[in-house]
């Protein structure tokens, strides 16, 4: 039995998400622009994001404008009140930090297009200008955006999806970590900024293996931090 245009449709837009081409937040062309580009009835594209929609991929708002789910948030409705500033659950956010960051560093390097590798460049000589009279806060969001480019670039859907809402949902955890390490040192660690420069300098030669190794190296060295720190 011949697929409907409409259920091509889908299962095209689906493998786009299993690819990592559509990130979560991020919006889709208009289905008046999607049916033009893909010569389509407006009523074949209409159909279709009716059934994703319903399958939980995409949310239409208000106004007609449509965006991507992230598919694995149903998955982590859990309490967190209270465990922002628990030394021990920290530690457990470092322990996975480490391997999830790994990973993304390891597949961005690998698969990143050239344009993902310009964002993730752009936002690195960013943090090479970080202003020293910067907040705390400041300072642990502009460090988990360098992060979460480099997990975009990854083009890997369960590290994409994951790293989103593990950085915010984990992130006064996170937080918690380098306002300690500060208030201890009275200066963001030394170790840092060089082990960032060996992130971004691996992933930017797409060596996956030394961009694995140097962003886990980063967060077990942070590991070290707050243990020193106890």
């Amino acid at each position: 039995m011949a697929i409907s245009r409409s259920d091509q449709l889908v299962q095209d837009i689906k493998q786009a998400f299993f690819r990592g081409e559509y990130l979560p937040g991020q919006a889709l062309s208009s289905q008046r622009s999607m049916s033009e580009s893909l010569s389509l009835s407006r009523s074949t594209v209409r159909e279709a994001m009716g059934q994703l929609e319903s399958e939980g991929f995409i949310n239409v708002r208000p106004g007609g404008k449509t965006y991507c789910n992230n598919l694995l948030e149903v998955c982590f409705d859990m309490p967190l009140e209270g465990l922002g500033d628990n030394p021990e659950f920290q530690q457990q956010v470092l322990e996975v930090r480490a391997m999830l960051e790994g990973e993304a560093a390891y597949y961005a390097a690998l698969r990143a297009t050239d344009a993902q590798l310009e964002r993730v460049d752009k936002e690195y000589q960013q943090l090479l200008k970080r202003d020293k009279g910067e907040t705390t806060l400041a300072k642990a969001k502009e460090d988990l955006r360098f992060h979460m480019l480099i997990a975009e670039a990854s083009q890997h859907l369960l590290v994409v999806s994951f790293s989103e809402i593990f950085y915010s949902r984990f992130f006064n955890a996170i937080y918690g970590v380098l306002s300690r390490t500060l208030k201890k040192r009275g200066r963001y660690p030394d170790g840092i900024r060089a082990q960032h420069a060996s992130i971004h300098q691996a992933v930017m030669a797409r060596d996956p293996d030394a961009a694995r190794e140097a962003a886990t190296n980063h967060i077990l060295y942070t590991l070290k931090q707050l243990s020193a720190n106890e």
